[in-house]
């Protein structure tokens, strides 16, 4: 089956040890990110985390404890790591990047999640694609969360969505892509 890799919010805000957002195990996926975004070609996609122009509903609350945010999409904290430079991005101002465009570009295929955080984007990314009948495989080694104890209750969280999401090291995904 062919597979699409979603790599979900490599951003500076992320990676970037003075802000806010920081993840502090970004920088020990990056390695494992850029072999799969290698073995995949041109079948991977970029997403990126953007505020909305104007918050609304709960979105007002979260932006009120995190002004900092409220930038807009081009503005540098919301910029792909400068290690990868996509032709595009998938962008919601959701945490959840299984959005309509995501849904044209994976099609039929199986989607391969990688990025940040595990406990946060890549966790609603994979159960709202699994909830559309996507078969989902989440990159366990190739993910970090906001610490590691969140990243693993995350992963074990998805694991409980087999056979719809299946979580896999980078070597068994590499294996499986060749």
């Amino acid at each position: 089956m062919k597979a699409i890799l979603a790599v979900i919010d490599l951003q500076n805000v992320f990676a970037d040890p003075a802000s806010e957002w920081f993840t502090p195990r970004f920088a020990s996926v990056v390695p494992r990110i850029r072999r799969l975004v290698t073995a995949f070609g041109d079948d991977v996609v970029f997403t990126r985390f953007v505020a909305p122009s104007r918050p609304e509903g709960a979105w007002k609350q979260y932006y009120a404890q995190w002004p900092f945010a409220l930038q807009p999409p081009d503005a540098p904290l919301y910029q792909v790591i400068s290690d990868f430079q996509p032709k595009s991005t998938v962008d919601a101002t959701t945490f959840g990047k299984w959005t309509p465009r995501m849904a044209t570009r994976v099609g039929g295929a199986r989607l391969v999640l990688a990025g940040v955080s595990t406990d946060c984007c890549v966790l609603s990314t994979a159960l709202a694609a699994a909830d559309a009948g996507v078969a989902v495989t989440v990159v366990s080694d190739a993910c970090a969360g906001v610490d590691d104890e969140s990243h693993e209750k995350a992963l074990d969280i998805m694991r409980l969505y087999g056979p719809l999401v299946t979580v896999a090291g980078t070597e068994e995904v590499l294996g499986q892509a060749r």
